[in-house]
């Protein structure tokens, strides 16, 4: 059954054409595990449906990180991320974010950033869709134009995915095509 969708918010899903989101704290619960010379993370597997979705759907997908982490490489690989920027605070999210937009001849009105704490406030005050994560801090909560009611790492992806999708009436042909 397809969520409602408040009235407010349709304008903003139905124009997104990139969706972006942080990756620690987003994608993720926010713990990393290191053990040895590895590092693990926890990827929901929900969000990442979501996201092949969205591709398929045409949205570009784009993870934005100020920390390089072979493992968020190795989930955007799999996952066929479009643009996985990982610049280790060398340039902050915002340059970022709008090297890509020059790049895709896109502007912040075409974005949907996704985020969780301080370090995302400049793509969330910036994107034509600003959302924090359930479990967001109080900035990136103030700054957003919603606020998912699931948590980082816990469905939070997927479910302003499905709104997406839906307000761009491309949630309902994929339950189809899965109900076959």
């Amino acid at each position: 059954m397809a969520k409602k969708i408040p009235k407010s918010l349709h304008a903003r899903l139905a124009r997104v054409k990139l969706f972006l989101c942080d990756v620690d704290g987003v994608l993720t619960d926010g713990s990393i595990f290191i053990g040895g010379e590895r590092e693990f993370k926890r990827f929901n597997i929900r969000d990442g449906l979501g996201l092949v979705l969205a591709r398929r759907a045409g949205l570009k997908v784009g993870w934005v990180s100020a920390r390089p982490s072979l493992a968020t490489q190795l989930r955007a690989d799999e996952l066929k991320i479009d643009f996985l920027v990982q610049q280790g605070d060398h340039l902050s999210k915002t340059a970022a974010i709008e090297t890509l937009l020059a790049q895709e001849k896109l502007n912040w009105s075409d974005v949907c950033f996704v985020g969780d704490d301080i370090i995302d406030l400049g793509p969330l005050t910036r994107a034509g869709l600003a959302v924090a994560v359930g479990d967001a801090m109080p900035e990136p909560k103030a700054a957003a134009h919603y606020v998912t009611q699931k948590t980082g790492g816990h469905g939070a992806i997927r479910e302003i995915l499905e709104l997406i999708l839906q307000a761009q009436k491309q949630w309902q042909p994929f339950v189809q095509k899965y109900s076959e």
